[in-house]
């Protein structure tokens, strides 16, 4: 098929003395051991790995951010990484309101470069996730209410295909597998060197707020704050953070896409609950905003921590609310938490099969996690995350593909509801021999077997 390929770009060797920094990861848990390691300059160096690993019959991952949330996914031991994160370029045509971006570039440096030139960009909660991996799997933002998922505003994408071949993806090139990046799950299809998004005209001011309350006002917090952020102004993206009992404290923060005055009377719902130790509210620049909602933060963590995640379509009864009691009173780590998201607006006015993200028709995205610094505690805090997922089970729907489950067995039904059979048809169009084959990956049409889907 290939003919004696050559490794291009910064190769990285396990002898070599760069490995053990090559290695790294966000989250610690995920490291391992692969056998290269390719930083690609250019596109070239991407499609040279791909071939160089189907020649040599190296199992492919790929990152950019290096922030996977769990095993085998951007490496795995014996495997060649192909890391994106040296292709950093980006180009704004601020007329047209378009913004090529290459996938190496980090969300925060992303969003705060645009938002110097006056432009806004869907962004998350935190600085260091790279733009190449966020983006297929959806990319839930704080602005998501006003300006849609981060993958909805991809116009167009470049990518290395399973032969190593450069194809252009969009609306009307390679439609399908456009319909399948956007919300996909990133891996699946191919690498993606570069992306095409629509971005919008900054506001001149942001409100921002913040509140604090103690832990044992967890249940009316909770309950309050699901029930008004779903329904509040659309401008408004909030979250809800109920620490573990260890660390004490219930957080919720929010951008508002207008004037703080405003702000302030939309928040009354949440002020008025339980007794805050802390209510701020401010009116800021956007660059401001996006300090204070994704600060900059270290690269790499000393935490190990696991993860699930889910959408919730009407509020959590009182026995909901109870599961996330029991979970933050059990784990140990102060870091360990519960994470609310409120959803709707643009992102719940798009069909669910217009794009591969299917989880539309929500109130709210939902996250918890649990994280260790002793070995010892690893078994326990994955224990820990999955009982409450199975205690959340009557409330929840799906799974976002960002936040990966590796307890999840149905998983293509978890992350991809109804759009999975479309999805792997796609796949068996694009990477028919399953090259882009990893723990949890979209399998090709043709593997009909539940049980291979499963393992």
């Amino acid at each position: 098929m290939y003919h004696n390929t050559k490794l291009t770009g910064m190769v990285v060797y396990p002898n070599d003395p760069e490995y053990q920094q090559a290695r790294m990861n966000w989250n610690p848990f995920t490291n391992a051991f692969p056998i290269v390691f390719v930083f690609a300059q250019k596109i070239e160096d991407v499609s040279n790995a791909v071939k160089w690993a189907r020649e040599n019959k190296v199992p492919i991952r790929m990152r950019s951010g290096r922030h996977a949330l769990a095993k085998d996914f951007s490496q795995t031991n014996g495997g060649i990484v192909i890391d994106t994160s040296h292709m950093r370029n980006v180009t704004l045509d601020k007329k047209n309101g378009i913004a090529k971006v290459e996938a190496g570039i980090r969300v925060g440096q992303l969003v705060r470069m645009l938002a110097r030139e006056g432009i806004l960009a869907p962004f998350g909660d935190s600085s260091t996730v790279g733009i190449g991996g966020i983006s297929t799997g959806g990319g839930i933002t704080a602005i998501q209410r006003t300006a849609g998922l981060i993958s909805d505003n991809i116009l167009a994408v470049t990518l290395v295909d399973a032969n190593g071949e450069v194809l252009q993806v969009n609306a009307c090139e390679n439609s399908d597998l456009f319909w399948a990046i956007r919300g996909g799950g990133g891996g699946n299809f191919g690498i993606i060197t570069s992306y095409t998004f629509k971005v919008r005209t900054a506001p001149s001011k942001v409100g921002i707020f913040e509140i604090i309350w103690p832990w044992n006002q967890l249940n009316e917090v909770i309950d309050a704050w699901q029930r008004w952020a779903p329904c509040v102004d659309v401008r408004l993206g909030t979250i809800l953070e109920a620490f573990s009992k260890a660390n004490g404290l219930l957080h919720s923060q929010g951008i508002f896409l207008g004037p703080a005055a405003e702000l302030e009377k939309l928040i009354l719902p949440l002020t008025n609950t339980g007794s805050p130790i802390k209510v701020f509210v401010d009116e800021v620049t956007l660059l401001e905003a996006i300090d204070f909602w994704a600060p900059n933060e270290p690269l790499f963590d000393t935490q190990n921590t696991t993860w699930s995640s889910t959408w919730v379509k009407s509020s959590l009864p009182e026995d909901g609310i109870a599961a996330i009691r029991t979970f933050l009173e059990r784990a140990s780590g102060s870091e360990s938490n519960f994470f609310f998201l409120n959803s709707g607006g643009v992102m719940n006015q798009i069909p669910p099969q217009e794009t591969a993200f299917f989880w539309r028709n929500t109130r709210y995205y939902m996250e918890w996690d649990a994280s260790w610094t002793d070995k010892c505690e690893t078994q326990k805090s994955i224990k820990l995350v999955e009982q409450a997922r199975l205690q959340l089970k009557p409330y929840i729907t799906g799974s976002y593909v960002n936040v990966p489950d590796l307890n999840i067995k149905d998983y293509g039904q978890e992350y991809y509801g109804d759009n999975f059979e479309r999805l792997r048809k796609v796949k068996e169009r694009y990477d028919p021999e399953n090259v882009f084959n990893f723990v949890q990956s979209i399998p090709p049409a043709h593997i009909c077997d539940e049980k291979d889907i499963d393992d």
